[in-house]
């Protein structure tokens, strides 16, 4: 904590030199691809280089690319370098069309430095990370660290720095003030049991360890508070491990209010530059799908209007994102268009499902217009699946934590879906386990878990048994 008690992102002022090298690469790459395509060298080039840097520059720090990896998953790391980079060569080819200054350059030399560019960027992130990560698990470069509190998030929390050697931090012990026997799992321990707090303070004080993490109860603070007041008296790096988890966390981030400090509890992982990578896949992906399915579309719609009177579209009121009303569209497949307070879910041999509308609901055809609603922004192309506003007003009181599946944009597609939740929820286990793969969508949220659920719905998210 500083002074007046700000707490600062660990790593958040990260070495210049990671920055200079950024800047070394974006320079050299252009050089390289100028030399090899043998074309002059002049203030053109030049201007472009000292903007694309600029504009790198600028773009990782608003992504906070320089921060800590240390244990972060590397792929999370790489999609942020190349969203930079993606970025900044967006600029340049912006500027290059609206100042009619494009022919000026090269489109090989351009196009090359691109794609040199980013391959240096992310290669020499491979390179560090793996040296870093040899050089841990020979044992160089690591601290020596004690775990206070024998508890639930200690034992997760060692079983972690284990598993991830490369991390760089050996625990040499747990100690805590109350008797080991009152935690179940002692036989478990992934480290030994070596006595009372008192005993890791004394290895503070001789410089035999370089980090403490007190993982105690947060209703501990007096003894929180103590055990801090201590080890402020050694050159140990302290590290609290709040037992933040018993609240079940959704997608939590810190934020500030002037200066003071706050922990969302339930949040959506849709906040900054990864709402707008999300809606740039919904809109990428949607546009797409329709220019394919259009003729498809065409077919179907005509279908529905020759086979059963009513309209081709049934528009129903949804929750969407943050519990607001939608209008869902779908493809009519009943006899009869619930949108009221009570809707009744379509069962097995339901009378009110046309002979058409069956084979639509079973291959899920029914739902290709909801692609329109992807494009206006009400809908996802992933997300947890949105149900009748009087199935929500049912299930919130039924089933804990319901409405946070509504911390996103509902999909056309989602992660229950793909798992098998799919269809009639005809008893509470089975919207249960529907939200529980929602909520786990939502907490785990990638790009590449979305790529990899539309990737798994193609094969086995569009027929199932379950869906009348």
């Amino acid at each position: 904590m500083g002074s007046k008690g700000q707490i600062r992102q660990f790593g958040k002022q990260s070495s210049f030199l990671y920055r200079l090298v950024d800047i070394i690469f974006i320079s050299l790459a252009l050089f390289i691809s100028i030399q090899f395509h043998q074309v002059s060298i002049n203030v053109h080039y030049a201007t472009v280089a000292l903007l694309a840097t600029v504009s790198f520059t600028i773009a990782s720090e608003s992504v906070d690319l320089y921060r800590s990896w240390r244990g972060s998953n590397f792929s999370y790391l790489a999609m942020l370098t190349t969203f930079s980079w993606g970025g900044v060569c967006a600029l340049l080819m912006l500027l290059a069309y609206f100042t009619k200054l494009g022919v000026e350059y090269s489109r090989l030399v351009i196009g090359a430095w691109f794609i040199i560019t980013l391959f240096c960027l992310l290669a020499w992130r491979i390179c560090l990370r793996f040296y870093r990560a040899q050089m841990r698990r020979q044992g160089l470069n690591t601290r020596n660290a004690v775990v206070i509190g024998v508890t639930s998030q200690a034992v997760a929390l060692v079983k972690s720095l284990q598993k991830h050697p490369e991390i760089g931090v050996k625990v040499l012990g747990f100690y805590d003030d109350r008797c080991v026997s009152r935690f179940e799992d002692e036989g478990e321990l992934p480290a030994k049991f070596r006595g009372d707090a008192e005993k890791a303070l004394k290895l503070a004080k001789k410089g035999a360890i370089e980090r403490v993490y007190i993982a105690l109860p947060m209703h501990a603070k007096g003894r929180i508070s103590h055990l801090l007041s201590e080890f402020a008296d050694t050159t140990a790096c302290t590290y609290l491990v709040p037992d933040f988890f018993t609240y079940n966390l959704l997608h939590s981030r810190w934020d500030s209010i002037g200066d003071i400090h706050t922990l969302s509890v339930f949040d959506t992982p849709f906040n900054g530059i990864s709402s707008w990578i999300k809606r740039l896949e919904d809109i990428v992906l949607s546009s797409l799908i329709l220019t394919l399915i259009s003729p498809v579309l065409l077919m179907i719609a005509i279908a529905v209007k020759v086979t059963s009177p009513g309209p081709i579209i049934f528009k129903q009121f949804r929750y969407g994102l943050d519990g607001r009303k939608i209008k869902v569209w779908k493809f009519r497949s009943m006899s009869t268009m619930d949108n009221g307070n009570t809707v009744k879910q379509a069962t097995k041999n339901d009378p009110r499902v046309t002979p058409l509308g069956n084979f639509l609901r079973r291959t899920s055809l029914d739902e290709l217009p909801q692609f329109i609603n992807v494009l206006q922004g009400r809908m996802s192309i992933v997300g947890p699946r949105p149900h009748a506003v009087a199935h929500n007003e049912e299930y919130r009181v039924l089933v804990e934590r319901y409405m946070l599946r509504h911390k996103v944009k509902p999909g056309i597609t989602g992660w229950a879906q793909i798992n098998g939740w799919r269809g009639e929820t005809d008893t509470l286990d089975k919207m249960e386990k529907r939200v529980q793969f929602d909520l786990d969508y939502i907490h785990r949220w990638s790009l590449w878990l979305d790529i990899k659920i539309v990737f798994l719905t193609i094969f086995k998210g569009f027929v199932s048994k379950t869906a009348y």
